[in-house]
């Protein structure tokens, strides 16, 4: 498995300012995994479901700490659906989609 592929995983929490409104606070957190292109399978059921796969990645699970987005080559994917691999590893399977920042 060639885990030679830097992502940013982005976490996101909220702080409260001195007016009581909650303000987004974004962590990055760089990772290595293994990128490839979702299976054609996975590319039809997801489609069924409304979902627009684009990669699935391969990283360690202990890297993962339940982020819903990732950053792949400066561009945005939400992650839609996570598998536990052998290994210790774990699958993030990501798509483009509205709601997502770009930039």
């Amino acid at each position: 498995m060639d885990k030679s592929t830097v992502v940013t995983l982005v976490s996101t929490t909220y702080e409260t300012d001195e007016f009581g409104q909650k303000t987004p606070v974004e962590t990055l957190f760089d990772v290595f995994c293994e990128l490839q292109s979702v299976s054609m399978s996975e590319w039809f059921e997801a489609g069924r479901n409304g979902i627009k796969p684009e990669y699935r990645l391969t990283m360690s699970q202990f890297d993962y700490d339940g982020q819903t987005e990732v950053i792949i080559f400066g561009k945005r994917y939400g992650i839609y659906r996570t598998y536990i691999y052998k290994n210790d590893n774990i699958e993030l399977y990501v798509e483009q989609k509205a709601g997502v920042q770009n930039g």
